[in-house]
């Protein structure tokens, strides 16, 4: 038993978690680094390196790097930042960073689509392409995309959100398909609702919208920071060597009733 708990010891392996200052990231990467990862929280917000030095109290080292993930000229000096951090290695890349914003799509701005695209999708992409070239390199990897449930089913007012979290899990597959034999895994989260700034005012706002969700969900809450924890030490530790392309629902039963 103990040589198979062991699977899951992230000790010795290092991570890099963009959108990490708070929220949803930060509840997964605390998980990441209670598990023995050193860490990297890659963030646009200013209290980034406050929330490194919170995490960091206790065990492995956390590092903060400031960038604009939806700058794409940017990126490779980002990565290069975080790879730096780390003594040039990562094992382990989760690409949480996500923004939304709500609008009929028939007036959906541009400016909004792009941006939401730029952070949501494109920069998981690049992020894993440049991540990839290191972990091909090592014969090793692990790589975690934050989907939504919105890559099984567009809801509305979120067109862009929708697209580009369905993109996500696409190019989650895509990128397993051809780095899994080359020791790289690549798999998604999909959470369904959960308690977060993008949705702290739905109940305020839509409060029967609000209602008719929770009934929904089997398990009669919505979800945490830590309900994604054990599934995020799970698909960065070797427990899931054979495991890679999947999209996996974190939703309280909801898209199974």
């Amino acid at each position: 038993m103990d040589k198979f708990i062991e699977k899951f010891s992230l000790e010795g392996k290092k991570a890099i978690v963009t959108g990490g200052a708070k929220g949803l990231c930060n509840g997964m990467a605390q998980a990441l680094h209670d598990a023995g990862a050193e860490v990297v929280l890659l963030d646009i917000l200013d209290i980034v390196e406050d929330s490194a030095k919170e995490m960091a109290k206790e065990g492995a080292m956390v590092h903060a790097v400031k960038g604009d993930l939806s700058d794409t000229d940017s990126l490779e000096s980002v990565y290069n930042q975080c790879l730096e951090k780390l003594g040039g290695r990562v094992d382990i890349l989760l690409n949480g960073a996500g923004i939304q914003y709500r609008a009929p799509a028939v007036d959906f701005p541009h400016d909004r689509w792009e941006k939401i695209v730029a952070i949501n999708m494109n920069a998981v992409f690049y992020l894993s392409q440049l991540a990839g070239k290191n972990m091909i390199e090592q014969k090793y990897g692990k790589i975690i995309n934050i989907a939504s449930m919105t890559a099984f089913f567009a809801s509305v007012l979120i067109p862009a959100y929708s697209a580009s979290k369905g993109g996500v899990a696409q190019i989650t597959k895509a990128l397993s398909n051809e780095w899994s034999s080359h020791g790289v895994n690549v798999n998604a989260i999909a959470p369904g609702y959960m308690a977060t700034e993008l949705t702290a005012n739905m109940k305020e706002v839509n409060p029967k919208q609000y209602e008719e969700i929770t009934g929904r969900i089997p398990m009669g809450r919505w979800g945490n920071p830590e309900d994604l924890q054990g599934l995020v030490v799970f698909l960065a530790s070797d427990a899931s060597a054979y495991i890679s392309g999947a999209v996996i629902p974190v939703d309280g039963g909801f898209m199974g009733k």
